[in-house]
């Protein structure tokens, strides 16, 4: 079957790899769309940062070179041992963290905190392929009316949601989003859902801003414009220390910020930090949210498809998939339809 694989920095080819039929406890799915991910991006740009390369991952088993894509549905076309629940058919969105089952955290139900943490796609063979090969505790049947299209984007909204549970959102409070890409653009239209008051949206492309302002937000700004200590809440969602400190300067005192985007090192000033008596809120991936999801898409009419700029073929994926997002902001959310 053709898939993308990742060998190194710039270096991720379209080829043929062996097919492998579901082992126990696995499913084969029809891959029918795969998001890129702004973590795809960073190892295609520079990596390997999350890719595991020699020693291969502990719950997957796998090693680079390896096949990307962790934001993808598809259709059931096999089913391994001892696998319940679902048949061939079966339409699916994958959520596709990796847990042990049995680490302190995974039994306190927080597996998206497992000792094993990672994700098919980075840490083993993703959704960039024609078909894939998943434990199937990761897989979410679909009701008639989500489409796989909507699933496909299920795993941004996923980390999304569960920001803005980890921010403990209350009604009526003014929020402000810093950084449009596809997180942040879903940030703005849950927070709206789950009660915002007023919610402020900060980027330098005035697309994405337009778009924001579709998805509910009040008003929005470029970036750097951010009102000084207007916000009861702030999430950060670029990754870089600049923008942390924008949103430090934009929430009130005893405020609350919360770090979606990946960065590495950053300077804060720890006095103005204790002295505001604000808190800094760290989210990562997800856990729970997908039935939530598919119940606002299902029953509540609730559409995240917006963010989905273009869809393009498998062939195509490294010329109009990650370098036109690597060189554009016109692009938002590419979906690769294998």
């Amino acid at each position: 079957m053709r898939a993308a694989v990742w060998h190194g920095a710039r270096d991720v080819r379209v080829e043929d790899v062996p097919s492998r039929d579901p082992g126990p406890g696995e499913v084969t799915i029809t891959v029918a769309y795969c998001g890129i991910c702004g973590s795809d991006l960073h190892e295609y740009a520079d990596g390997p940062h999350a890719i595991p390369v020699g020693t291969p991952h502990p719950e997957s088993g796998r090693a680079a070179p390896l096949t990307l894509g962790h934001e993808f549905s598809g259709t059931v076309t096999a089913v391994g041992p001892d696998v319940t629940g679902f048949a061939p058919g079966d339409r699916v969105a994958v959520e596709p963290h990796y847990r042990c089952g049995h680490c302190a955290r995974c039994l306190a139900g927080e597996y998206n905190l497992c000792d094993h943490f990672g994700f098919a796609g980075l840490m083993g063979d993703g959704g960039l392929a024609e078909r894939a090969v998943v434990p199937a505790y990761m897989l979410h049947k679909l009701p008639d009316g989500v489409s796989l299209k909507q699933a496909a984007v299920f795993e941004p909204a996923a980390v999304a949601l569960h920001g803005v549970r980890r921010s403990g959102l209350r009604d009526g409070e003014t929020v402000a989003v810093v950084g449009l890409g596809p997180i942040g653009l879903l940030v703005v239209q849950l927070a709206v859902r789950y009660g915002a008051g007023r919610v402020i949206a900060c980027d330098p492309s005035p697309s994405r801003r337009d778009l924001a302002e579709r998805l509910g937000a009040t008003e929005t700004v470029d970036a750097g414009e951010l009102p000084v200590g207007v916000a009861d809440l702030t999430f950060e969602a670029v990754g870089t220390e600049r923008t942390l400190n924008d949103c430090l300067a934009a929430t009130r005192r005893g405020g609350r910020v919360v770090l979606l985007g990946l960065g590495g090192t950053f300077s804060v000033d720890a006095f103005a930090l204790v002295n505001n008596e604000q808190s800094i809120i760290a989210s990562v991936g997800y856990r729970d949210c997908h039935p939530e999801l598919i119940r606002l898409v299902a029953e509540e009419g609730m559409d995240f498809t917006p963010i989905v700029t273009s869809v393009v073929a498998l062939p195509d994926v490294v010329r109009d998939g990650f370098e036109t997002l690597m060189n554009t902001m016109e692009e938002i959310k590419v979906l690769v339809r294998p």
